[in-house]
């Protein structure tokens, strides 16, 4: 068959030391049954097969579906022959349901035929429901349809896929061979609806914004570059739909929101992957404690839609996402867990010496401003310490460059980010809505940008034009739906609630 492709090679996580050429071997085998299928008339691949009933709900509601005729569909996942009676467990999208199929029932030709069916093959069958001397309810099949034949082996049945890096690039047999991996992305789908859910209620609209942009705004990032070809442009992937949101209040929608998809060019780890998905809102009139109210009471009936409780077990952990979170300035956090009071300190220089003077141990940069260094030591010394639902609050104006200045202190902003277990939930501002300080802060990410840091923010002038007309004061939110059902799904890695992870092409 000549050298098998390594990249979708399974043997790895066959147990019991099958070699590679051991798997070609059980692969010409499934080719060869294929081949006799056809030569018999049989299509081994199907077409339209309508069902019936699910195997979960068969096994959910046994009472009234005993001797009822049933029609369903699944994979093979186990298989034992009794001469002349099999029993057999097919799987479909809820579950494994037992088939018992003899040759009295169905006649010898398709006896034979089931017989030679391999684990992983799809059937259909239609059926009377019954349980089991040993009280298992199943199937007693009286006919059967091939709807496709499986010419890779999955698996061993005992084992399952261990191999994370081929779990997450084969992510189809993840999902046959490991079940429980299925019920995070229905918990993945249904927060993702009961984010919708709430805001709807709320009276938000949701909208679409481009996700190819000429200039990439919304946040601090690297994006990612294409072309279109027609016009010859230079286009970004969007790292935020921000500025097209805040766009739309100006045009005077109050309300909206965007569940879209992001794409940043930056590392990854088990809290980043450069496509990500955030639910991005703004409301007219409103501010950052507007939203803070908000964030409490959606992430926790968000929690409660979907698993039934605002009480959390993450990594052996309790989180409690019911609402009344902790609220602490950024100055106040660092102080606490730094000694270092940044209020007092007013220069970048005097920052400098001070976290040299105290032996934290941070990679300052000449360059760092005031804001850039206060920002360091949160991330080392505060970050991971909040385990509950924190909110940190207002941050410096440097690292917010669409934020409002705090009208107390205009070093700071009118800006918060939530943290859960050491992890950026959400970010949200009271919105900066003054075209001419919003043109002064573009302009120093302008040359942040000219100093070589990639992802200071460009200079939107068609956002300015949009400002200039007039912008209600705002409240803004951004949640990160990864991260959120990261916690929900008790999962470690971010890799484990995206169905399909960007991973470097093996060799």
């Amino acid at each position: 068959m000549g050298q098998k492709n390594k990249e979708t090679d399974l043997s790895a996580a066959i147990p019991g030391g099958v070699k590679e050429e051991d798997l070609n071997d059980l692969m010409q085998i499934r080719r060869e049954k294929l081949n006799e299928m056809r030569q018999k008339g049989y299509e081994p691949y199907g077409n339209r097969f309508e069902r019936t009933h699910s195997a979960r709900f068969i096994l959910d509601n046994y009472g009234e579906m005993e001797y009822k005729h049933v029609i369903l569909a699944g994979r093979i996942m186990s298989k034992r022959g009794m001469g002349k009676a099999s029993f057999a467990h097919i799987q479909d999208s809820t579950g494994k349901i037992q088939i018992y199929i003899r040759s009295n029932d169905v006649g010898p030709e398709t006896y034979e035929f089931f017989s030679k069916l391999d684990i992983g093959d799809i059937i259909g069958v239609h059926g009377s429901v019954f349980k089991t001397r040993m009280g298992e309810v199943t199937v007693a099949v009286e006919g059967l349809n091939m709807l496709a034949k499986s010419l890779r082996p999955l698996p061993e049945k005992w084992h399952g896929l261990k191999d994370v890096e081929l779990r997450y690039r084969q992510r189809y047999v993840d999902l046959i061979v490991n079940p429980e991996v299925k019920e995070v992305f229905v918990i993945r789908s249904k927060t993702v609806r009961a984010f919708r859910n709430f805001l709807d209620a709320k009276g938000f609209l949701e909208v679409e914004t481009p996700m190819m942009q000429l200039i990439p705004g919304g946040a601090t990032a690297k994006p990612f570059i294409t072309h279109h070809n027609t016009l010859d442009l230079k286009l970004f992937m969007r790292i935020a739909p921000e500025l097209h949101l805040k766009r739309l209040l100006v045009g005077g929608f109050d309300n909206v929101y965007e569940i879209n998809r992001n794409f940043r060019n930056e590392g990854i780890s088990t809290k980043h992957n450069p496509e990500f998905t955030m639910m991005e809102l703004y409301q007219a009139y409103a501010d950052y404690n507007d939203m803070m109210d908000l964030t409490e009471e959606m992430i926790s009936s968000v929690a409660c839609e979907v698993l039934g409780s605002t009480l959390i077990d993450y990594q052996g952990t309790e989180i409690d996402l019911s609402p009344g979170w902790t609220r602490i300035p950024m100055l106040e956090a660092v102080k606490v867990r730094s000694g270092l009071d940044f209020s007092v300190i007013k220069t970048a220089g005097e920052a400098h010496s001070a976290v040299k003077q105290a032996g934290i141990n941070l990679e300052l940069d000449p360059a760092d401003t005031w804001g850039d260094i206060l920002n360091k030591v949160f991330d080392e010394m505060v970050e991971p310490k909040l385990i509950q639902p924190t909110f940190i609050m207002d941050y410096p104006v440097e690292i917010s460059p669409l934020a409002k200045r705090k009208a107390d202190n205009p070093d700071l902003t009118y800006r918060f980010e939530l943290f859960i277990y050491g992890r950026e939930i959400a970010n949200a501002f009271s919105e900066l809505n003054d075209p001419i300080d919003q043109k002064a802060r573009f302009a120093k990410q302008v040359e942040k940008r000219k100093a070589g840091d990639e992802e200071a923010h460009m200079m939107d002038e068609d956002y300015i034009n949009a400002l200039e007309y007039g912008m209600p004061p705002a409240g803004g939110l951004g949640i990160g739906i990864d991260r959120l059902v990261m916690l929900l799904t008790n999962t470690y890695s971010i890799r484990d609630v995206i169905l399909f992870p960007l991973m470097k092409p093996r060799d």
